[in-house]
Parts: structure tokens; sequence; C-alpha cells
């Protein structure tokens, strides 16, 4: 798996090579700043990206509208961003585009490897990674919309571990219950969300989060 890496903090990101290189990822390209991060992702051969939203030079959002403007030319590039804050705005904004393997992972995650590599292999495999509390912010503010009112607590917990990127068999054994309920619940909450249900995965969260943002 090639991976173009962007973090502007040197321990860190000589850490994320480490981690990276152990788990056999070859880092392609790695950059400390915005503007060598973009020209990365439109000229590397890579399968994912993995990108420090605030970078050089001004340390705002830098990373992230690189992303997006390469996803501009190369709509299903997989994009894995690191923040150490939960913003709703950046969240919106990654998942506006809602093609190719996308992911918002706190920072925090990151000293978890194996939750990281997931993370990255997920995203450059088409899927979605979505940190915990971005879902939580995302499910309350739709709930203040009324969005979600309607789910029970149980389809809420579905809900939102899809929104992770769990699988069914992962859901029933986190919530410990059958995975014929995972699907029964799964079922009620795209009825009561009026959303398509899919077979796919990825399909399926990109649908949710889709939703839940507009």
């Amino acid at each position: 798996m090639r991976v173009v890496l962007a973090e502007d903090l040197f321990l860190l990101r000589d850490g994320l090579i480490r981690t990276l290189r152990e788990h056999g990822c070859e880092v392609i390209a790695d950059v400390d700043n915005g503007p060598a991060l973009l020209r990365a992702l439109r000229e590397e051969d890579l399968d994912v990206a993995v990108v420090d939203i605030r970078l050089p030079p001004t340390h705002t959002d830098e990373g992230l509208r690189a992303a997006l403007e390469a996803r501009r030319t190369r709509p299903a590039l997989p994009v894995l961003v690191l923040s150490q804050y939960v913003d709703q705005l950046y969240a919106h904004e990654l998942l506006a585009g809602g093609e190719g393997g996308i992911g918002y992972l706190l920072k925090d995650r990151v000293t978890h490897t194996g939750q990281f590599i997931d993370a990255v292999r997920t995203v450059a495999a088409g899927g979605t990674v979505m940190d915990p509390q971005v879902i939580a912010k995302l499910l309350a503010r739709s709930d203040a919309r009324g969005r979600t009112g309607s789910l029970t607590p149980r389809e809420h917990d579905v809900l939102k571990l899809m929104a992770e990127g769990r699988s069914n068999a992962a859901i029933a054994h986190t919530l410990h219950i059958s995975e014929s309920a995972v699907a029964k619940h799964t079922a009620s909450i795209f009825d009561k969300l009026r959303i398509e249900p899919s077979a796919d995965d990825n399909r399926r969260v990109l649908a949710v989060l889709a939703y839940l943002k507009r």
C-alpha cells in the first residue's frame, strides 16, 4: 500500500512513517506543508493519503484544503485526515464529495497502532472511518434538527457504529446482540431516515453520513 503522509511535527511524522512501514506500507512521500502536499497528491501514484488538517504556512486548514483540491481532479482519492480537535465544518467538507475512501481521525487514536492501521487500510480500500467523537457531534447536531430523533436508543448505537465503518459482525460483538438483530436495526434505520438500504457496507455508511450532513 503506497501512502503519502503530511505532518509538520517531525517526531510525530517520523513515528507515523515507522508505524506504516512496520505494517507493510510504503511511504512514497512525506511532507510538512500544504503546497508540498498538493504536489504529492497530484503527482504520486498513491493508494491513500494520511493528512494533518493544520499545516504550514498558515497552520489553519492547509492540509484539508490541499486534499480537497486534489480530490477535484482525482475524485476518488482516498484521504484520511488527522486532527487534534473535533470540527464539524471540517468533517462536513471532507464528506461533501461522497466518493472514494474518506476518514476523519483524532490524533489521540494514532497512539493506538491497531486502530490507526485499520483506519488507513479501510480508507485505502474505499471505506469510511469517522472518529466516534466526530460521529457523536454529527448525530447531536442532526438530533437538534429532528433527523435522527425518531431512532430508538439501540438504533442510535447501531448508527454510530455503522458510521465508524463497523461491519454487522463487529456491531453485534460490540453491542452483545446477534447479527440478525443488527440487520433488523439497520433496516429500521434506513426506513426511518428514508435512505435506500445497500448490501455494501461502505455505501451504507456514506449514505448515512451524507444524509446527516445535509
